[in-house]
Formats: C-alpha cells, structure tokens, sequence
C-alpha cells in the first residue's frame, strides 16, 4: 500500500512539471519513448483460453499433458508385463502337455482318479 502511495505522489510530480517543458524537448522525449518502444522485445503471442482470462496455453495444459504421459506409460508397462508372463505361462502349460502326452502311459491313466491325486500332490511339492 506504501508503494502505491509513493508511485502517485512521483506521477503528480511529473504531471506538475510537465507544463514547464519546452515545445522542442517535449518533441524529442516523444520521439525517443517512439523509438524506445520499437526497440522493446515483443512477448510472444501465447493462446488464451476464453475462461481462464491470464491462463496461457503453456500453463492450462502441460501438467495435464504430462499427467496423461504418466498413465499411458504405466499403461503400456502393465500390458507389456501382462502379455509377457502370459507367453511364459503358455510356454510352461505346453511343455507339461508335451510331456504328458509324449509319456508311455496309456490313456486310460488319465480317467484314473489316482491320477489326479497324484498330480496335485506332484504340483504341491514344487
């Protein structure tokens, strides 16, 4: 609040002076804040969005962008885990059916329900 207070009371002392300027210096200050103006570095165009007023494109939508970045990576990460241990468990039920049926037994053994005992009891060894 101070500072507004000092920048009004430094405003109403250049008005005050400003009627006491020559005609020619009030010309070439005009001329040189021209130039001084030309030579200032234009910010760059940025897209406002119609309800947020100061909100510029950089701001409104970058961590969102980087939010939806995030989960579609975690994403693929999760279905690239998936569809491999998927592979290794296809590939550990083939070789056990190879075996299986690559075996002397006679198929009959496989209607036996010993068989199946002694298959659970095989599996929850390992």
């Amino acid at each position: 609040m101070n500072e507004d207070r000092y920048a009004y009371r430094i405003r109403q002392a250049l008005n005050l002076g400003l009627n006491d300027i020559p005609p020619a210096a009030s010309r070439r200050l005009e001329a040189a804040r021209h130039l001084a103006l030309a030579h200032q570095k234009q910010a760059e165009p940025e897209l406002v969005t119609a309800n947020a007023g100061t909100w510029s494109f950089r701001s409104a939508y970058t961590p969102h962008l980087k939010q939806a970045l995030a989960v579609l990576a975690l994403l693929l990460g999760m279905w690239i885990s998936f569809y491999w241990h998927s592979i290794q468990y296809v590939t550990e039920l083939e070789s056990v059916d190879s075996a299986l049926l690559t075996d002397d037994l006679p198929p009959d053994a496989f209607l036996d329900n010993d068989f199946f005992e002694w298959l659970k009891d095989d599996s929850s060894e390992e």
